[in-house]
């Protein structure tokens, strides 16, 4: 007789472990359908602020067109374009057009400039003070970046005992530029 009653016991539990796990799932299923409505709400609500800010714009737009209207005729002399006034085409603004006459300034050019060569004393580059040539750096001496890189191999060299002779001797083409033989 233990035996009905534990299996009746034990359908009892699972029945009740679904019917809690079906509430979880409807609860679930309810509370994510009201999210949706609720970032749709919000959604709606943006859209509404902009169009309504929109409509204030034009509003306040409409309610001073008479005021620039006053200052367009008073103050400032301004009247709507007329009919006549709009050309029918391209060729049409081109025939406004009107040669240069004698006196006109030249058309702006693009200036274009030739590579300086270091050598021709006409063309070298000068002090704007003194008017004398001015020396150029050296290009064979290393910069400090390179004398940092040298100085940070050397050091990583130090550090490891492997292939010590072919990481300085490739480090030195890099930095002289010149291949060992």
């Amino acid at each position: 007789m233990n035996a009905p009653a534990s299996r009746t016991r034990r359908i009892g539990w699972l029945a009740a472990l679904a019917a809690c796990i079906a509430v979880f799932v409807a609860l679930s299923l309810n509370v994510h359908a009201v999210k949706s409505e609720v970032s749709l709400a919000e959604r709606t609500i943006i859209s509404l602020e902009r169009e309504m800010l929109l409509l204030e714009t034009e509003f306040q737009a409409r309610a001073s067109q008479h005021q620039l209207a006053d200052w367009n005729a008073i103050e400032l002399g301004y009247e709507a374009p007329r009919a006549d006034q709009y050309l029918d085409g391209e060729r049409q603004l081109a025939s406004l057009g009107v040669p240069a006459g004698p006196n006109a300034p030249a058309p702006i050019r693009i200036a274009r400039a030739e590579p300086i060569d270091a050598a021709d004393p006409e063309r070298a580059m000068v002090s704007p003070v003194s008017g004398e040539p001015v020396a150029l750096a050296a290009a064979s001496e290393p910069d400090a970046g390179t004398m940092f890189a040298a100085a940070f191999s050397d050091l990583v060299i130090d550090a490891s005992p492997i292939r010590a002779a072919n990481a300085s001797a490739g480090l030195m083409e890099t930095v002289t530029g010149e291949a060992s033989e």
